[in-house]
């Protein structure tokens, strides 16, 4: 109830500060590569269930079959795209998922479900997915760094499927069985520290 409290005063209040950043921002996606400039995608959230999740976009306008997003390869992240990636500014939308209650500050990124073939632990996504999933997170934190390790990747695609995917499940995990408020306080804060330059690592966030 406490931890919903300070989402909901806190996703409030940052929607209406960031509101005229989120209208500069997709005005500038919009000048720049065109509609849609929001992206949409059907995520888990809490208990694995499915909602759609929005992001300003930040790739061009191009259809994937298969539904993988394109890991290793900034190919088609577009020149906002990236200052929009760097800043985090593509994740404010989902504070409008953090009001309605499918998501929250805090908590595990929401995956793709078709994730869950290549991490058949069952018992794993209900712990990590016990709570909301978070606009930012320990994961969010520690690997800051995750699109150029996987461009460093001789297949991207498997080496996030079969390492960094169970690295962030049980990092997921670990935050579903201690999170508080305070803790939820002390992410966000290092966080903003993250997206300003500063590094920590898996021992600083867990």
């Amino acid at each position: 109830m406490i931890k919903r409290l300070f989402d909901i005063v806190v996703s409030g209040g940052a929607l209406m500060v960031f509101l005229p950043v989120m209208v500069v921002c997709a005005i500038a996606i919009y000048v720049a590569d065109g509609t849609p400039v929001l992206f949409r995608q059907t995520r888990i959230g809490k208990g694995c269930r499915e909602f759609t999740m929005f992001k300003l976009r930040t790739m061009t306008v191009q259809t994937n079959p298969d539904g993988v997003p394109d890991l290793g390869s900034d190919k088609r992240v577009t020149a906002v795209g990236r200052f929009l990636r760097k800043t985090k500014c593509d994740e404010l939308p989902q504070l409008w998922h953090v009001l309605t209650g499918d998501m929250s500050m805090v908590g595990p990124r929401p995956e793709l479900r078709l994730r869950m073939q290549f991490c058949p632990d069952m018992d794993m996504w209900h712990r990590a997915y016990a709570v909301r999933p978070g606009i930012t997170g320990p994961a969010s934190i520690i690997y800051r760094d995750e699109e150029q390790l996987l461009a460093a990747q001789p297949d991207p695609q498997q080496y996030y499927n079969t390492v960094l995917l169970p690295e962030k499940l049980s990092v997921y995990a670990q935050y579903a069985s201690r999170h508080n408020v305070w803790y939820d306080m002390g992410i966000i804060y290092k966080t903003v520290r993250v997206v300003l330059g500063k590094k920590y690592g898996k021992e600083d966030v867990l």
